[in-house]
């Protein structure tokens, strides 16, 4: 093997994800995708097994890979053309606002079968569901939106325009949503031409046979890496905050981190079992979280691909909160218990290796959902995660203001919010001292407060409210997050984490997002 010619393929393979995901940002309709970024992008080999992704969004790193396997043992024909479309948790998605678009490589002249497959993955805005937004207080899947199985929405290239109709039907803004499937579109369409334009100048054969390569390097690294860390069982539990009729449970998710030699196990056994809420994740977003976490501590120097994934094992009983099966609602899943069980996961690892680990970050994607209608009776619908306080390290205090974990987006800028929505945004600011004391200090949270101009419905899935994200070695608590609505008429409303409220014009939303915790007795300080 060659390792010039090795690196020189993992950047051909990485590019051109890399161009898949610049293509859906271009060619984005709704400000989620074109300014947020709320999307992945990867490449698969003909037998589901990942090339390479993109640095996008961590919560798909186990989740699309789920998807390619599904849809190969769905398919037996694939043609030149064909497009496949799934937002099915159960069916390889993770949750139905995320939709995934997979589409058949053919890089030979007269190939049977295909030779790598593109994928894209993003967050739209809405899907239909309960509460504009299609993040709602759901109790079961089909209260969440529309649910896409893994069906064929291009066939040999053409459009099956009766299928496209019948998801814009179902959901509040189908012009929004037509823009971004054509967008995922185009997104596959270079991941294609890409493909073929490497198979076609130096051999389909010596680029498969890299792709290989660079997967057996990526385990090879990422077994080294773990040979590492000292051998032993290392547990840990966290909870999440279930918000029922407005009272509070707190639930546990409890791992188990054992390290053996070049591998690493993570078992959720003794994890609550599935709740009566939507904080319920696949078995694809536990996964995620933890491929996530070993991935950061391996280092960006391993190429990004299926073989990362190797050694590292997870064990989560199904019916629980951590492996939801069908009919079970998950809209929250993916987006805060998959940053509980990053948190878990660190947790555990801390005792094995607690100079390498962080404290607490936010712990919550602090997901905003405002959805009604605009003066002209069309509908809109609104949806943001909010940053927050990172945890503090054994190296520096921990960044401010910042999107953590299993979400890598950016925020919308105000002046394209304010544009596309009748809302204001009165405040945006750090949330001084919200870090916890320490050594080194946690990051501090955000201030967010929008106005509303319109009556709308708000719907939000936040953690970290009730139990503050926890410090290490010494450090203290980061602050947990509140949630407040001053109404037009003077009275003012403390929120739970989770909540749905019809608001009015002149009511006021703040959301006080959590800070990281401390690294380190503060008196070291």
């Amino acid at each position: 093997m060659d390792p010039i010619t090795l690196e020189l393929y993992r950047h051909r393979f990485a590019g051109a994800a890399e161009e898949m995901g610049v293509t859906l940002r271009r060619t984005g309709y709704s400000p989620n995708i074109k300014e947020r970024l709320d999307f992945s992008c990867a490449i698969f080999d003909g037998e589901g097994r990942m090339i390479a992704q993109a640095a996008h969004i961590p919560a798909h790193l186990g989740a699309m890979p789920a998807s390619v396997l599904t849809i190969l043992d769905r398919f037996e024909v694939w043609e030149p053309g064909d497009v496949v479309i799934v937002n099915d948790p159960f069916e390889g998605g993770n949750h139905l606002p995320d939709i995934t678009m997979i589409s058949p490589v053919f890089a030979r002249e007269q190939g049977d079968a295909p030779d790598f497959f593109v994928a894209s993955r993003a967050h739209h805005a809405d899907v239909g569901g309960m509460t504009p937004g299609s993040l709602p207080l759901s109790t079961e899947i089909y209260q969440e939106g529309i649910i896409i199985p893994p069906v064929k929405l291009y066939k040999r290239g053409v459009l099956d325009t009766d299928l496209l109709r019948v998801i814009l039907r179902n959901v509040r803004t189908p012009d929004e949503r037509r823009g971004d499937i054509a967008a995922q579109r185009a997104a596959a369409a270079i991941g294609e031409r890409r493909l073929r334009e490497m198979a076609g100048a130096f051999g389909i054969d010596e680029v498969l046979d890299y792709a290989a390569r660079l997967r057996q390097y990526s385990e090879r690294l990422t077994r080294a890496a773990i040979q590492d860390w000292p051998d032993g069982a290392y547990a840990f539990e966290d909870v999440i905050e279930l918000v029922e009729d407005e009272q509070l449970t707190l639930v546990p998710i409890r791992v188990t981190a054992t390290i053996s030699g070049s591998g690493v196990t993570f078992d959720f056994t003794g994890t609550a079992p599935v709740m009566n809420g939507s904080l319920n994740a696949v078995i694809a977003i536990a996964q995620s979280a933890c491929y996530y976490v070993v991935r950061c501590l391996v280092g960006d120097q391993v190429p990004m691909n299926a073989g990362c994934f190797t050694p590292v094992h997870v064990v989560a009983p199904e019916n629980t909160v951590v492996n939801a099966l069908s009919p079970a609602a998950v809209a929250g899943g993916n987006v805060e218990t998959s940053q509980r069980i990053t948190d878990a996961v660190l947790g555990a690892l801390a005792q094995a290796l607690p100079d390498r680990i962080p404290a607490a970050s936010q712990g919550t994607m602090n997901n905003v959902t405002i959805g009604g209608m605009l003066a002209n009776a069309t509908p809109f619908a609104y949806y943001e995660t909010i940053a927050g306080g990172m945890g503090a390290s054994r190296e520096s205090d921990g960044p401010s203001g910042v999107q953590v974990h299993m979400t890598n987006t950016l925020n919308t800028p105000v002046e394209a919010l304010e544009l596309a929505y009748p809302f204001r945004l009165e405040r945006y600011a750090l949330r001084r001292d919200s870090g916890g004391a320490g050594l080194h200090r946690g990051g501090d949270g955000i201030v967010r407060e929008y106005v509303m101009l319109a009556p709308a419905t708000v719907t939000m899935l936040s953690e970290r409210r009730a139990v503050a994200p926890w410090g290490l070695a010494g450090g203290e608590d980061g602050c947990p997050g509140r949630n407040i609505l001053y109404r037009v008429d003077g009275s003012t409303e403390e929120l739970r984490s989770k909540f749905t409220r019809r608001v009015m014009p002149g009511d006021r939303l703040r959301i006080e997002t959590p800070g990281g915790g401390g690294w380190g007795t503060p008196s070291e300080a």
